[in-house]
This record gives C-alpha cells, sequence and structure tokens, in this order.
C-alpha cells in the first residue's frame, strides 16, 4: 500500500517539475538545463532526480527546480527531531524544491518546496508517512498588493483543509524563516508545515497537491507586474546584500539543507538554491525614509497580510 502511495506522490511531482519550468521559460525566453541524477551503487543513499536549472536567463539570474526520490538506511537527525521513535529507521524521500532569484531587484525570489518521507520503525511495524512543504516569498523591495496577493493565494489553496490550516501554517512560517541569529524574517512569509500526518494519506496528498498547484497562481502574476521596473545600480547592490541574509538562512537554520547534506545526498543538487551573486558589509543600515529602510522595518515584520 505504502509503495502505492510513493508512486502517486512521484508521478505527481514530476508533473509539477514540469509545469513549473515549463511556464518559467516562457517568461524567461530561455530554456531550463536537465540534469538527471542517479546515485552510485554502494553509496549510502540511493535513488535518483531531475535538477533543472535555468542561468544568466533575461528574468531570472538563477531559477533551479529539482525532483528527488531517495531512500537510505537511517533516518537523519534532521528528520527525527520531533519523531524520536523513528531514529535510525530506513526511510524514503520525494519532493520538489525550488528557488528562483530574479535579475531584477523589484522582482522577489521565492521558495516552494513539497515532499513526503516514508518510514518503517526499526523494531517493527507499519511504515509511517508524513508531508511537508510551503512557499515563501522574499522582496527587495516591498509592495502591499504583492504580499497580499501571495498570501492570498496561499490561504485559498489551504481553505478546503480546514479554516485553522493557513493560520496555523502562516505562522510556522513566519517561525521557520527567520534569520534567528540576527533576529530578523527572511521575507514576507508564506506557509510551511513539515511532520504533517493528521489528515491521514490522502488528506495529506490532497493538501501537499494544492499547495504545489497553486505556486505559479502565487508567483507568476507578482513577475510580470514588477520585471519590466526600471532599476539602478542602489537597487542592484540593495539586492545583492539581502541575497546574503537568504545564503545565511539555508546554510544555518534550513532543515532540507541539513537533511540533504546530512543523509548523503547530491550536493549540486541541495545548493541549487543559492544566489549566483551575493555581497556582505559590515554594518550596512538602509537610511529613515529610503525604500530600502521601508522594507526592513514594514516588510521584514509578521504581519497579517490578509
Amino acid at each position: 500500500m505504502i509503495h502505492t502511495h510513493v508512486l502517486a506522490m512521484r508521478e505527481y511531482l514530476l508533473g509539477l517539475q514540469q509545469r513549473i519550468t515549463s511556464a518559467i521559460s516562457e517568461i524567461d525566453g530561455q530554456a531550463f538545463l536537465s540534469d538527471a541524477w542517479e546515485k552510485a551503487p554502494g553509496e549510502a543513499l540511493q535513488g535518483n532526480g531531475i535538477t533543472q536549472i535555468l542561468e544568466d536567463g533575461a528574468v531570472f539570474e538563477r531559477a533551479g527546480c529539482g525532483f528527488s526520490h531517495v531512500s537510505g538506511p537511517k533516518l537523519p537527525p534532521s528528520a527525527t527531531q520531533h519523531r524520536p521513535e523513528l531514529a535510525g529507521a530506513p526511510f524514503e524521500a520525494l519532493g520538489v524544491s525550488l528557488v528562483f532569484h530574479p535579475r531584477n531587484p523589484y522582482v522577489p525570489t521565492v521558495h516552494m518546496n513539497v515532499r513526503m518521507i516514508t518510514a518503517t520503525p526499526v523494531g517493527g511495524g507499519d511504515p509511517v508517512s508524513w508531508f511537508g512543504g510551503g512557499m515563501d516569498l522574499t522582496p527587495y523591495y516591498g509592495f502591499e498588493e504583492d504580499a497580499v496577493h501571495f498570501h492570498r493565494t496561499c490561504a485559498e489553496a489551504l481553505a478546503p483543509f480546514g479554516s485553522d490550516k493557513y493560520p496555523r501554517f502562516k505562522a510556522w512560517c513566519d517561525d521557520y524563516f527567520c534569520n534567528r541569529h540576527r533576529q530578523e524574517q527572511r521575507g514576507i512569509g508564506g506557509v510551511f508545515y513539515d511532520d504533517f500526518s493528521e489528515l491521514g494519506f490522502d488528506g495529506g496528498f490532497a493538501m501537499t497537491q494544492a499547495v504545489g498547484d497553486a505556486f505559479l497562481h502565487a508567483y507568476l502574476p507578482i513577475v510580470r507586474r514588477r520585471v519590466d521596473m526600471p532599476y539602478g545600480e542602489r537597487e542592484r547592490q540593495f539586492q545583492l546584500y539581502r541575497r546574503g541574509r537568504y545564503v545565511e538562512f539555508n546554510l544555518v537554520w534550513d532543515r532540507g539543507t541539513h537533511f540533504g547534506l546530512q543523509s548523503g545526498g547530491r550536493t549540486e543538487s541541495i545548493l541549487l538554491s543559492m544566489p549566483p551573486l551575493v555581497r556582505w558589509a559590515y554594518n550596512e543600515r538602509p537610511q529613515p525614509g529610503t525604500p530600502e529602510y521601508r522594507l526592513v522595518h514594514e516588510f521584514l515584520v509578521r504581519r497579517d497580510w490578509l
């Protein structure tokens, strides 16, 4: 039965990856490079995947969208911190993860991930499956209508699964996508959930599909609205500076990055979320009254965007 579940999830994820990359290619005018990979025999982690990457495009400076389906003899620590009873359990994990870094600083960076993990308890018993995922938006210049649209699309996608889901997952996203070492939100959030099994397989699968299917509706209207806005060196330098915060989060706090690296995953694919160019500056702070100051003090705070 679990095997059937895995096959259903795999088929959905491969279709989702293709739909998203096709839509992004149409906007950018450049095709994604498709890099199919398979783990070598004898490695602790077995499986395969497809990494699709677009670099140096007209709209996207770097856009990565990866599918992976792997299995291993023992869940890594990042996957069992909330499920200690599964420590050491053999597992199967599959998902689609993407990060798109646009060229124009007025177009926000976006992240989306949907995934499923199945593990078999070491002492025996039925396999346990759970889901995770969500999407979040990281603008470099804040626009209220963009933030409202993104959150409204997330809320509408989750509405069929209970009125509690969007508020819970919105708060979870705010808690998760936070650079706690700086006490600063990474972006304006969205929705995020992990270790989710309370609706059973069918409910969790349907909810995860709804989130994945909502992504293009949430993001593409914002891209189209901002992509032709003129910008200069000041906006570009601020974008590169804020990208540094993105890198900090992914390397220091992100469970998905840690899971991939700890379990022996494919490093090139795990790090496809990294921006191609970035800068750091010592104690740089935007001047009051500027759009850059407004981003930090009005958008990178926890707000009810609905």
